[in-house]
């Protein structure tokens, strides 16, 4: 199995955290080939994609709301977000299912990115935004806003509560805000806001997540590959062994394939041997 094919298989089995990573650095490669200038050693996002302030601006190009999730000002701005999306998706999975993960990570962007258009209406400055930071902060903080004191167990601090890591890292954005990038961090606290009213919303009996099932969906279905059925011929088997023989190897097949399962939502893909890995990308065909 080549290097693509494992890929593929990963993105076809791992959840929407993975999708979503899968999709991020995805959208950054095309960034870097598309908008990063090699003159001025910076990338230059477009006001198509990137979250514009000017409110002329915003208006012809209100999609940006969505776009501007997706697209990273660079390679520490990417790798640090996906780090903390790895570590708050994995959490908000323990309790919720990914097309809620999804609907929190589009609408908590989308709430922090009208949180920013706002900042700078009242501070007066006009300037664009990239970044998925507001969406990740709203998954965080909804996990946290559900299981405060979840435990976990920071290398080189020890075990701390869930509540404790939001805590701090919402303070380093409210003691970054004087500083620099004001808008940027509003527009993280606003995702963090969304992500506590959503779970309390939820908690009353109200998901606001509930269309996105039927968008994602649709959208896997869009993509899926329709089933021709071409005319054959069939020799019918009258045999009663041949029948339990057929029965047999598609029980035992579904068996491997349930316990390959069951191995990567304990340990992860990569615990998975060279052949597992085969036998699931052969299955998956």
């Amino acid at each position: 199995m080549n290097i693509l094919d494992d890929l593929k298989l990963q993105y076809k089995t791992g959840g929407m955290v993975q999708k979503l990573i899968f999709w991020n650095i995805g959208f950054f490669l095309f960034s870097l080939v598309f908008f990063y200038s090699f003159s001025a050693g910076k990338f230059q996002i477009p006001t198509w994609i990137a979250l514009s302030s000017d409110l002329g601006t915003f208006i012809r190009t209100p999609w940006t709301l969505i776009t501007f999730n997706f697209f990273h000002a660079g390679f520490l701005h990417l790798f640090f977000n996906l780090m903390v999306l790895h570590f708050s998706g994995r959490l908000f999975n323990t309790y919720f299912t990914d097309k809620q993960l999804f609907g929190v990570y589009v609408l908590g962007g989308i709430f922090s990115g009208i949180t920013f258009v706002l900042s700078y209406i009242f501070i007066g400055k006009a300037g664009l935004l990239v970044g998925a930071s507001g969406a990740i902060m709203a998954i965080l903080i909804a996990t946290a806003t559900y299981a405060p004191f979840m435990l976990l167990r920071i290398p080189l601090i020890g075990i701390v509560k869930l509540w404790h890591v939001a805590f701090v890292i919402l303070l380093v954005d409210l003691i970054q805000m004087p500083l620099d990038n004001t808008g940027g961090h509003l527009a993280h606290l606003g995702g963090a806001l969304f992500g506590f009213i959503y779970i309390k919303l939820l908690q009353s009996g109200t998901d606001i997540t509930k269309p996105f099932s039927a968008l994602l969906d649709a959208f896997a279905n869009l993509f899926k590959p329709k089933k021709k059925t071409p005319f054959k011929k069939v020799h019918r088997n009258t045999t009663k062994n041949g029948v339990n023989s057929f029965k047999e190897n598609k029980d035992m097949t579904q068996k491997q394939i349930d316990d390959i399962l069951d191995k990567i939502s304990k340990s992860g893909y990569d615990s998975l041997t060279k052949e597992e890995k085969e036998f699931l990308f052969k299955a998956g065909k």
